[in-house]
């Protein structure tokens, strides 16, 4: 396994794919880390074709936070016919009627994620959060640390929603917004809004 981007959020997917007794052997960056805490070899740029003929070969995960990011490589690797693994811990819980997408995925430790919620491509599902019955994760949305997302949530594509943070019951949240940690969401929230305190305000 190679992973895309190779900083903070890298080091806890490593662990994941560690604890699930899959062999990460290297990783793809713009320039070689200076910091190389896990001993991986670096195969240079995902752009380039010498490491993309590494990660037909050895499987990838786009191991980067930032949900624009994330999804142009995504979008660039998935043009070259680069198949993007899931990252799932073992340690979390995950309905049997959840839907999850087959793509870039990631899934921490400690996440419960509830009956019948769908879980698109590119989704961050951080340490500890829980994703209620019949939630909707769009595509390359970011659920952080501790956050709760209750029951017939909608959450837009590219949404980040801050560390234990709580959305409210039947909440829709857009697309590109942001919820602060902490917050609480009552209300529904538009396209490209930031969100912060309790109860949640536009700032």
């Amino acid at each position: 396994m190679i992973l895309i981007g190779y900083s903070g959020h890298a080091y806890v997917v490593y662990g994941i794919f560690k604890v699930a007794g899959i062999s990460v052997t290297g990783y793809c960056d713009k320039i070689e880390k200076a910091f190389n805490p896990f001993q991986l070899q670096y195969f240079g740029s995902d752009e380039s074709k010498s490491a993309q003929q590494v990660l037909q070969q050895q499987g990838c995960f786009i191991a980067i936070g930032d949900n624009e990011i994330r999804s142009k490589s995504y979008n660039m690797l998935s043009s070259k016919n680069i198949h993007i693994k899931n990252a799932i811990h073992p340690s979390s819980n995950i309905d049997y009627s959840a839907e999850i997408a087959e793509q870039s995925v990631m899934i921490a430790a400690g996440v419960n994620i509830n009956p019948l919620a769908k879980i698109g491509t590119g989704v961050i599902c951080n340490t500890g959060c829980i994703i209620e019955h019949e939630n909707i994760i769009n595509n390359f949305a970011h659920i952080g640390p501790g956050a709760v997302l209750c029951g017939n949530v909608a959450i837009g594509e590219k949404t980040f929603i801050g560390a234990n943070a709580v959305v409210k019951q039947g909440v829709t949240i857009g697309k590109g917004v942001i919820i602060g940690a902490g917050a609480v969401v009552l209300k529904n929230v538009p396209d490209y809004a930031m969100v912060i305190g309790n109860p949640g305000k536009p700032y």
